[in-house]
């Protein structure tokens, strides 16, 4: 009886494996990522009856863009608000509902400028954009002012935003004025004074910050009058206008050297005169400013200390308000351990939405203003994105899940969610997506870790399969179980990913997301968690072959990546892109000079923190790498400097490892042409291909290295 048992468990496990094999002309392929879309932006109309909705095209060439479609929520019947030759961008409906205001522009064929987000209507260097407005059937289409970028950063600044007057019949946006340095600064030669003079990435004759001030300006939506309301040499962002209409809030770092300290705090501006009154002064940092229904309260995320750098952010965002007087503020989101997103008001004010980073996954949540405990109202497996209320209860949000890119959805309180749009049915419908598995693990020190391993697709009884360890950047920040195209196409290929994540990482509270203070990059911190969770999951998964193991990684994951091949022989290939190498030369040519100082608790002149930061470098272990290394970097990239990967390139060439470079022009930090993923995808598994041994029968495997 028992023998017969697992006789039929066996043959149906076997049919199931035939039946997967037999799929494979319906496998996933990198060119597929051409005909993706993705919804990035919801906002429910006033009435609750429409929703408009951003949707994120990929080209074959230039950057991906988006589109405004409007869905009417009873028929579910859709309509783009453009022509299929403009991009359009950041929805935002009337108080009154008869309008939509939005950024639009038009196609080109030609690649974006390397500075340009994947969304491509966000103010950027050098660059114009127009303010839109339209009626939601798409007629009555009007430009009322073009506004102009900048390219300095804002960390979590919404420099592309803008907000409409209760009355509807104004909208106060952002546009950049040359500031004090402009001149000498664009001179030949030019003459530098600023601490942060870089961009976030250069545009190759943008290679230094354009010295822009985002100000406050109002357009007349009737006359389309222009009326600057703020100036001076600070940035003014993430404006909300009050409903009683005499205020503008907005976020500032009006610190005496901003360039060197951040430290947003909130503040409000008058419309009828200008003048600009501080809700908010703390030591900590402030952002996204949300004015209640009744004007007599703020809504923010705001942290507690005095610690953080421009670029990456240890400490956890919790959801406040505030009197709109500037006081008794009060954190409505301290219940929760974890970090949350901006702020969004129920229309009757009784309470905040906000998003929740939770192991991987992203939930939306509401917290009553009465202070009761906050509430999980979606909680489903993956990544809820924007989200939009309405009267009623009911709220719409993008989703992303382990089988699609975002979509859009909708839900009324406890009721199930209902999906709106289905973008990716012709490229994704008859595809084999591969299962995604949580798994924990403990690390060197027995501290407990989570990673998410995509299994491998085409899988026998016997095969034995590839594990490819694909780091996330950061280090905060975190990867989780959402459709995740290479991972897919590395699956369709028979390949399991392992995407851990390390100490360090946001979602599993403030004390993990610290611990990699003071030893970020050191085999103390993040690279053994990563090489111990390789570890287990061979150990779990007797498919998985120990001998064609590879490694890759982004940003602080190429830093990883690049530090583990000096330290084990293990990986047979790595891929490290856009990766640290040289930790001090990283710390002095990027366009945050102050990360360093605050991962590390002091700047690299500071006590022995130059030795130690040699120490952590891959560069100065160059020596030891045997593992054949494809470099991959943007060349307009000021995050991390292409010098970084130029360097480690040459080292490896002395040490005689096999080695090549990949540059992508016009790209910045991350690749974000289409045409250069798919082509990266592509070199990635030619790469692979070439490195590892024969496929091998299956065995157990000897594990290289792990824990239980």
């Amino acid at each position: 009886m028992y023998s017969s048992r697992i006789s039929i468990i066996a043959a149906l496990a076997a049919m199931s494996l035939c039946r997967e094999t037999a799929g494979q002309s319906a496998l996933l392929q990198s060119s597929d990522l051409f005909r993706l879309r993705s919804v990035v932006e919801t906002a429910f109309s006033p009435d609750g009856k429409r929703i408009a909705y951003g949707v994120q095209n990929n080209g074959r060439s230039g950057r991906p863009y988006t589109q405004i479609w409007i869905v009417d929520v009873a028929p579910g019947q859709t309509t783009r608000l453009t022509d299929e030759k403009a991009t359009s961008g950041s929805p935002r409906w009337s108080p009154d509902g008869q309008w939509i205001a939005y950024w639009g522009g038009t196609l080109s064929d030609e690649p974006a400028p390397a500075h340009e987000p994947v969304v491509e209507h966000e103010l950027a260097s050098n660059r114009e954009s127009n303010l839109m407005i339209a009626r939601a059937d798409g007629s009555g289409q009007t430009l009322l002012v073009t506004a102009t970028g900048t390219n300095h950063d804002l960390p979590r600044g919404d420099k592309d935003g803008f907000s409409w007057s209760p009355d509807s019949k104004q909208i106060a946006f952002l546009s950049a004025t040359p500031g004090p340095e402009t001149s000498e600064a664009s001179g030949d030669p030019r003459v530098i004074t600023r601490y942060q003079y870089k961009p976030t990435a250069g545009e190759g004759r943008t290679r230094f910050t354009d010295n822009r001030r985002l100000h406050i300006s109002i357009v007349d939506v009737e006359t389309q009058r222009v009326r600057q309301l703020t100036d001076g040499i600070y940035h003014e962002h993430s404006i909300d206008w009050s409903p009683n209409g005499e205020e503008i809030a907005f976020v500032s770092n009006r610190e005496p050297d901003p360039d060197r300290f951040l430290n947003n705090d909130l503040f409000t501006v008058r419309v009828a005169d200008g003048s600009i009154r501080r809700v908010l002064a703390t030591e900590s940092v402030e952002y996204m400013p949300r004015w209640s229904p009744d004007g007599k309260t703020i809504a923010y995320q705001g942290t507690k200390r005095g610690l953080a750098s421009s670029e990456s952010f240890m400490e956890d965002t919790h959801t406040w308000v505030i009197d709109a007087e500037g006081t008794e503020a009060r954190e409505l989101g301290a219940s929760i351990d974890n970090r949350q997103g901006p702020p969004v008001w129920e229309p009757d004010g009784s309470a905040i939405y906000a998003t929740v980073q939770e192991r991987g996954n992203v939930r939306l949540y509401r917290f009553p203003i009465s202070g009761s405990q906050p509430q999980a109202v979606v909680n489903d497996r993956g990544q809820v994105g924007s989200f939009s209320l309405a009267t009623g209860g009911e709220f719409a949000y993008s989703f992303h899940s382990p089988t699609d890119t975002p979509q859009l959805y909708s839900k009324i309180g406890g009721a199930a969610a209902k999906r709106l749009t289905d973008l990716n049915s012709g490229v994704l419908g008859d595809k084999q997506i591969a299962e995604i598995e949580a798994m924990t693990f403990l690390s060197h020190d027995h501290q407990e870790v989570e990673a998410f391993l995509t299994h491998p697709l085409r899988r026998t009884a016997d095969s034995r399969h590839p594990l490819i360890a694909v780091i996330k950047g950061g280090p905060h920040g975190q990867q989780g179980p959402v459709y995740d195209h290479r991972a897919q196409v590395y699956a369709a290929r028979g390949w399991a990913t392992l995407m851990v994540n390390y100490r360090g990482s946001t979602g599993y509270g403030q004390k993990y997301s610290d611990a990699i203070f003071g030893v970020l990059g050191s085999n103390c911190g993040e690279p053994k968690d990563v090489l111990f969770g390789v570890g287990a999951a061979l150990r779990r998964n007797p498919y998985l072959d120990p001998d064609r193991l590879g490694i890759e990684g982004g940003s602080c994951g190429g830093q990883i990546a690049g530090w583990l091949i000096t330290q084990t022989s293990s990986f047979k290939a790595a891929i490290p892109y856009f990766g640290i190498y040289n930790q001090l030369a990283f710390n002095y040519m990027s366009y945050y000079h102050d990360y360093m100082a605050v991962e590390h608790g002091a700047f690299p002149h500071q006590d022995n923190m130059m030795d130690l930061m040699w120490e952590w470098s891959a560069l100065k272990h160059a020596a030891k790498v045997k593992t054949p290394t494809m470099l991959v970097h943007g060349e307009n990239d000021n995050d991390v400097p292409i010098a970084e990967s130029e360097m480690f390139y040459t080292a490896l060439k002395d040490v005689g490892v096999e080695t090549i470079l990949v540059r992508y022009p016009r790209e910045g930090h991350g690749i974000r042409e289409p045409k250069h993923v798919v082509d990266l995808i592509d070199r990635s598994i030619a790469w692979y291909e070439k490195h590892f041994p024969e496929k091998r029968p299956a065995t157990t495997p000897t594990p290289t290295a792990g824990a239980k």
